[in-house]
């Protein structure tokens, strides 16, 4: 038996997963779960696409700071205690967005909502790596990002849904009440996966310790800029989808909800293919394939926008984009994670923090350039092809595919 998740009993692994994977959810659920109301928003605090955009930025940048110190103290002290602590701040924050009474005090309860949020993503793939690793950890990772890759694409329909029956201050109750539920989760199912001889390893005991063991992997470095890049570019369609298909193509709340459930599904059947392929090939390489595809999807965007071809030449290639980022984030996850299981916590939380708080520095830039013409599918493919440009450059000139190591048993 190499690793302690080999012991546990198929019923078992499925509630974890099931489990983990809410919880890794609570962070897309509290970024995608108020997206359809970015115009009622603006309507409501008579202000800008990209003052609204910001208070996403805020959330990100929360997001990434929270795994910055969830991580590292995930693995000092256990995965329980973060996760509870964290989640709990999560469900006030949640409520003190729902009583904003403007949208910069709207925007400090989001930092506040993406700390809160940070450590479910960041414990739950370090908990995995504590169960699982080598091949195993691809199946498990993939089957992680199944759960939790339906919330990209149920939240926007759900929010949409939500402002039927209610305003968007709604919707953050909704997120209050879901992070009741998993401090409950984590409170009375999840055990502790870390025990207390494997927290402490010499030359590795601080926070920065940790920080220095992992950031001195090459190979790390490359999939971590690879991994922020990607989700930047996925995360300059959130930020600006909304404004995109709602005023310049004329969807409802509800039409935008469906096609952005749609156009999600790609990102599922990209990762469920990506964790068979990774297995076999070995996740290098099928990055090499993803990011490739993700720049020939952003470049098809621009061209088929300029050449008029509505909504069909934005939504196809769209899809594919949306693919491609299936295929590389559980790649990205398993080439990090696999080769620090010593400090999983702190490789996780800098994957995270990179996604977020370059995704929230970036996904602006798309109301920015749009400033007051709008925002359209060309100034929305500018920033994605930016982004999955640098992130070949890093595959090819950091991570060098050809020197990675195979993946252990």
């Amino acid at each position: 038996m190499l690793h302690p998740g080999d012991a546990i009993s198929t019923a078992r692994r499925v509630v974890y997963i099931i489990l983990l994977g809410a919880l890794t959810a609570l962070g897309p659920f509290t970024v995608d779960l108020y997206l359809p109301a970015f115009p009622v928003l603006e309507r409501d605090f008579q202000t800008t696409a990209a003052a609204v955009q910001l208070t996403l930025t805020g959330t990100m940048i929360g997001f990434g700071l929270g795994q910055l110190i969830i991580g590292p103290l995930s693995d000092k002290l256990g995965r329980r205690i973060p996760l509870l602590i964290v989640t709990a701040l999560h469900v006030a924050a949640s409520v003190l967005a729902a009583l904003a009474p403007t949208l910069l005090l709207l925007g400090g309860a989001r930092v506040l909502m993406g700390i809160g949020a940070a450590a479910g993503g960041v414990v739950a793939m370090a908990m995995v790596r504590d169960l699982f690793g080598g091949r195993r950890l691809v199946v498990m990772l993939s089957r992680l990002a199944l759960v939790s890759g339906a919330a990209p694409v149920i939240a926007p329909l759900i929010g949409s849904a939500l402002l039927v029956v209610m305003d968007w201050r709604g919707i953050f109750i909704v997120l209050a009440g879901y992070g009741i539920v998993m401090l409950g989760c984590a409170s009375f199912v999840l055990p502790e996966t870390l025990p207390r001889a494997r927290r402490v390893d010499a030359g590795t005991t601080t926070i920065w310790q940790r920080y220095g063991s992992v950031l001195r992997d090459r190979i790390f470095i490359g999939v971590l800029v690879i991994g922020a890049m990607t989700f930047s570019g996925l995360f300059s369609y959130l930020s600006s989808s909304s404004f995109l298909f709602q005023e310049s193509y004329g969807f409802t709340p509800q039409q935008y909800g469906l096609l952005f459930a749609a156009n999600s599904v790609g990102l599922v059947i990209g990762v469920q293919i990506a964790a068979r392929l990774a297995a076999r090939f070995g996740p290098q390489w099928v990055l090499a394939f993803s990011t490739a595809v993700l720049v020939l999807s952003a470049v098809a965007i621009l061209v088929c926008d300029l050449a008029g071809a509505g909504l069909w030449g934005t939504v196809i290639p769209l899809f594919v984009f949306m693919t491609a980022c299936g295929f590389t984030f559980p790649c990205v996850q398993v080439l990090s994670l696999d080769r620090h299981g010593k400090a999983a916590g702190t490789a996780a939380s800098l994957l995270g923090f990179a996604n977020n708080a370059v995704a929230g520095f970036i996904s602006p830039i798309v109301g920015l350039i749009a400033h007051e013409a709008g925002i359209t599918a060309s100034t929305m493919a500018v920033v994605m092809i930016g982004c999955a440009v640098v992130g070949v450059a890093a595959l090819w000139l950091i991570v060098r595919p050809h020197t990675v190591p195979q993946l252990t048993p």
